[in-house]
């Protein structure tokens, strides 16, 4: 990583939260208004789902807000706790699974702040149940060492979606851990099915059906909402509205991944403000990376 810019990230990982989202609700605007075809797809995508126009625009700034939001969540001390308040609703259903001792399977989409989902997760319930974090490695060689090191934290690993991530989430999930993955992210060619998502088709992962239903995990939806002002985050977590197909077939697979998307949908639309609709949902996949 270039000097200047690890200076500057740990320079913003110590500004406080309020003034990182205001300088980040300026960096989405810039970022929507400055290039054409980020803004059509944002508009395409929130069009698809019946997005309001009010909601748009506070999603335009709200996408700016994680970016800026992430030095300070991903810079800080690994032992430290995150520095600003974390709510949670539906920690009674985490309680729940954890008594069931077969593991769980976290779902959230690209909504809110889906860091703050697992480090909050860890912090709260690790000591008794660690989590297992699927991620994309980011292109650069500089940000994939960034995220590397800087997402993992005590009680809390991460994967690469790689074949050698997934046997290293199957292996977490077999001791009974958690695991936590975006069933929004579009997966690499191989691991997913076309199934509608608003009504398009999408390239859509599997990877989270396969586990719960071979392993018996629980499957929970979690995402962390960016409050005003600074204020914080509210981790919500439920049970599925839509249970997934009980089967293991090829056709089954396709069956639950659509099943996943209703239940994203149902989601993202009760707070659509703060999904991140400028994310490249319908690309055609790439190839899958190598993986030991």
């Amino acid at each position: 990583m270039p000097w200047w810019l690890a200076r500057l990230l740990h320079t913003l990982s110590r500004w406080p939260l309020r003034l990182l989202h205001a300088i980040g609700a300026f960096v989405g605007w810039l970022a929507y208004l400055g290039s054409p075809s980020y803004r059509r797809r944002l508009d395409a995508n929130a069009a698809l789902a019946g997005v309001r126009q009010a909601d748009r625009r506070a999603a335009v700034a709200e996408a700016g807000k994680l970016t800026l939001e992430l030095p300070r969540l991903w810079l800080r001390p690994p032992n430290e706790a995150i520095a600003d308040p974390v709510h949670w609703q539906g920690a009674e259903h985490v309680e729940a699974a954890l008594g069931l001792g077969r593991g769980i399977v976290l779902l959230t989409p690209h909504m809110g702040s889906f860091e703050i989902a697992a480090q909050a997760y860890a912090q709260r319930f690790g000591a008794r149940q660690p989590i297992t974090v699927l991620y994309r490695p980011a292109r650069q060689a500089w940000l994939r060492e960034l995220e590397e090191t800087a997402r993992a934290r005590p009680a809390l690993a991460t994967a690469p979606a790689t074949l050698a991530g997934v046997r290293q989430m199957m292996r977490a999930l077999k001791r009974g851990e958690t695991l936590g993955l975006l069933p929004d992210q579009v997966p690499p060619e191989g691991m997913g099915v076309w199934v509608p998502f608003f009504g398009q088709p999408a390239y859509t992962m599997t990877l989270g059906a396969r586990l719960a239903l071979q392993t018996g995990a629980t499957p929970l939806l979690i995402w962390g909402e960016r409050l005003p002002r600074g204020a914080g985050y509210v981790v919500h977590v439920t049970p599925l509205a839509e249970p997934m197909p009980q089967a293991g077939a090829a056709g089954d697979l396709s069956a639950a991944a659509a099943a996943m998307n209703r239940n994203m949908e149902r989601m993202i639309l009760a707070k659509p403000s703060q999904y991140l609709w400028g994310y490249h949902r319908y690309k055609q996949p790439r190839q899958p990376e190598a993986g030991a």
